[in-house]
This record gives structure tokens, sequence and C-alpha cells, in this order.
């Protein structure tokens, strides 16, 4: 008897939670569509409220749940390695650039990241992503696999400091956002020492 009033509360939580998680998107959809025409009007307003609605009728999106806690002081870590990669990174690729007569190779590699949550791989690979001289070619979600194209590639060691670099990139971002369990995970899986903040 007292199973039944503690699933109905769970359902209506569940409910509830996946209704906000609505809102917000139709926030940000109905935000997005005024931000790229560029001016605050009603017709824009009716819009985006039309076309925000209809993506979320016609194109649902799985549900993204978030089980982890934000960690400040680990999200400052995070913020201040990426802009270092960012700056490294773009350092890098504009030296290549204007070698005369230089002709970097590329690879594509497999990463497996340890947290097979969607919004692990997604917060992974948008970060990959934003770094000059690494692109994502493809994502396997079932697998939790990243398929990344690495710039510069001269020997098998550039091959493993670039899946190292992704590896220490999702350990940075869960001990940012993760939950304590996916902060385990990384942990019993540690990246070498030279990759870790």
């Amino acid at each position: 008897m007292n199973a039944q009033p503690a699933d109905r509360e769970r359902d209506v939580r569940g409910r509830v939670v996946r209704w906000r998680d609505q809102l917000i998107a139709y926030g940000w959809l109905v935000l997005i569509w005024i931000l790229l025409w560029g001016d605050f009007s009603v017709g824009n307003l009716l819009g985006g409220l039309l076309v925000g609605g209809a993506v979320l009728v016609f194109f649902p999106l799985p549900p993204v749940t978030f089980g982890g806690r934000l960690r400040p002081g680990a999200l400052l870590v995070f913020a201040v390695r990426f802009a270092g990669e960012l700056v490294r990174a773009s350092l890098h690729v504009a030296w290549i650039a204007v070698r005369p007569g230089f002709r970097p190779r590329g690879a594509i590699i497999a990463v497996r990241l340890r947290v097979r949550t969607d919004l692990n791989l997604a917060l992974t690979a948008e970060v990959i992503s934003l770094v000059p001289g690494t692109l994502i070619i493809e994502v396997d979600r079932d697998s939790a696999i990243l398929y990344v194209h690495v710039f510069d590639v001269r020997g098998p060691q550039d091959l493993t400091g670039s899946r190292d670099r992704i590896l220490a990139v999702e350990q940075r971002l869960v001990r940012a956002v993760g939950s304590p369990a996916e902060l385990r995970l990384v942990q019993s899986d540690p990246v070498p020492k030279g990759d870790r903040s």
C-alpha cells in the first residue's frame, strides 16, 4: 500500500521535471529565433513561439537528465585549462598555416569515453570541436565513442597524446559537473599524469 503513493509521487515529480525541461527548451528556441532575426518585435516573438512549439512537437528530443552537481572550483580549473588549450592550439595551427611547403598529416582516432551519458557525450564533443585542430567526425552514442579528426600527426605518440587530451577534457568536465558516481568512474581509469588538471 505504501509503495503506490510513493510511485505516484515519483511519477508526478518526473512529469513536472519533464514539463520544466520542455519549457526551458521552448524558451531557448524562442530566444534563438528572435536573435536570428536580429529584431525584437511582436511578429518575431509570435513567430518564435510558433516555430519553437512546432520543433518541440514534431522533432522531440530525447530527455537529457542532469544527475550531477556543479563544483565551482573544478569549473574554474576547466575554464582556465580550456582557455590555455584554445590559445596553444590556435598558435599551433597558425604556425602550420604560415610555414612554407609544410604539409601536415591528419588522422581519425576513436576515443571511448568512460561516462556514457548523452550529456557527457555532447559536452565533451562540443569542447573538443571548439579547439582548433580537432573536429568530431562521428559520435557512436551506444558505445560512447567519439571519432575525432586530429591535425598535424607525425607519429603514434601524437595519436596517443590526442587521445589522452580528449580523455583529460572528459575528466575535467566530469569533475566540474558530474555526479559522484561519474566522478568515481573517471578517477578509477585516469589519464596520464601529464594531462591531469
